[in-house]
């Protein structure tokens, strides 16, 4: 699907936006069947998400707190990890187009708050 403001529109009544903090794409369903239902303003240039977005990888994901995960994988086999994934926090609301991240992030933008970019920028 294609580009629309900062969001990027995709089937199944979902929207993406590109995390700074993590680097990635994060998405929300705004509409459809599936659950859950996140609010949206309807504002593609100035999004506003309800409630908080909450994105967990790895030992962070409930219920895998203790078994294994990327974190224990990568230091048994350091020649075989690949050093783009990570287990992590990424915790924001979005408001008329900017993210704040709140402190329960494990990622550099913590406790931040920056505009999102639209998904040709950098």
């Amino acid at each position: 699907m294609g580009a629309r403001g900062v969001l990027r529109i995709m089937a199944g009544g979902l929207v993406g936006f590109m995390c700074p903090g993590c680097k990635e794409m994060h998405q929300v369903r705004v509409d459809g069947q599936g659950r859950p239902v996140w609010g949206f303003n309807g504002d593609y240039d100035r999004p506003t998400f309800t409630p908080s977005v909450l994105v967990r990888t790895g030992h962070y994901v409930p219920g895998h707190e203790n078994g294994p995960c990327w974190c224990t994988w990568a230091k048994e086999n350091p020649d075989e990890a690949d050093d783009g994934f990570k287990c992590s926090v990424c915790h924001s609301f979005v408001r008329d187009g900017q993210i704040q991240f709140l402190n329960d992030c494990t990622h550099s933008l913590a406790g931040q708050t920056v505009p999102l970019k639209p998904f040709d920028e950098d």
